[in-house]
Formats: structure tokens, C-alpha cells, sequence
């Protein structure tokens, strides 16, 4: 196992560990709010995810779930990284992060997606297992299913 690849294992099992965002939240007075509740039939894996809007912005994310350590880490790693940030940079890391989970492993060719990822590019090893690329799914799922609901996407 290389370096990298090691670093990346070290960075979802964290994530695991200490989940950012773990325990619902209300959604703040004035704030747009959506939720939505995922599950991943072929393994069990659930999430009843939170979003807080304000104005074109994700205020915040807040999620409670239960399943493997992928699907865990990975509703932490979007929560971390999507919270505070506009609604059109969420949709283009949704969109970077579905293109991850389709690359089979080799990552992406877009260095600049890739850096926007973040810790979200830890789950590039998971995109070599066609059953695992769901859970790593699960909360992003969950997270634009929210934001429908929620109306702030129009």
C-alpha cells in the first residue's frame, strides 16, 4: 500500500471515528430547512440528513445515520465540506465528487476538482468497488434530496 493510499485509509477511519456533524440540528429562525432520510438496500446503511439554508448559502449540515465506516465518513467529510458555502459550489463539489466515484480508482484529471474536494478525495480508492460507491453516495444523496425539499434550489 502506498503512502498515499495509506494516508487516504487514515483519513476516512478518522472521519469514522469523530464524525463532524453527527446529531440533527434545528434549522436556524428565517432559514430555509430540508431533510431527507437515505438507505442503502444492498447493505443496511441509513441517513437522515439536515440542511440549513440561508439565502443562496448552506448554513449548515447536520446528519444522524448508521452503516459501515465509508458511508459514515463520507456524510462527515460533505458535512465539513459543503457547510458554509454557496449553493452553486455545492452543486459543482456534488457533481466533482460523483465524477470521483466514477473514476474507477484513478481519480480525477481536473487537479483543480481534485483539490476542491479536499478530504473528500480520500475516497478515491473506494470508486475501484462498484458496491462501496454507494455508501460513499449516501449522504451526498441525502444532501441534494435536502436541499430540494428544503426549496432553495428554486
Amino acid at each position: 500500500m502506498s503512502s498515499l493510499e495509506q494516508m487516504y485509509q487514515q483519513v476516512i477511519l478518522d472521519h469514522a471515528k469523530r464524525p463532524h456533524g453527527q446529531g440533527l440540528v434545528d434549522v436556524a429562525a428565517g432559514h430555509l430547512g430540508g431533510e431527507s432520510h437515505q438507505v442503502n438496500p444492498t447493505c443496511g446503511d441509513e441517513i437522515t440528513l439536515r440542511v440549513d439554508v440561508d439565502g443562496d448559502t448552506v448554513a449548515g449540515v447536520s446528519w444522524e445515520g448508521q452503516g459501515c465506516s465509508i458511508s459514515q465518513a463520507s456524510a462527515s467529510v460533505m458535512t465539513e465540506l459543503v457547510a458554509g458555502r454557496p449553493l452553486a459550489e455545492v452543486a459543482r463539489l456534488d457533481a466533482a465528487f460523483h465524477d470521483l466515484m466514477g473514476s474507477r480508482g484513478k481519480g480525477l484529471e481536473d487537479e483543480a476538482a481534485l483539490d476542491d474536494l479536499g478530504d473528500a478525495s480520500a475516497f478515491t480508492g473506494v470508486s475501484q468497488y462498484p458496491a462501496r460507491i454507494k455508501c460513499a453516495l449516501l449522504g451526498w444523496a441525502a444532501l441534494k434530496d435536502s436541499l430540494a425539499r428544503s426549496g432553495a434550489l428554486g
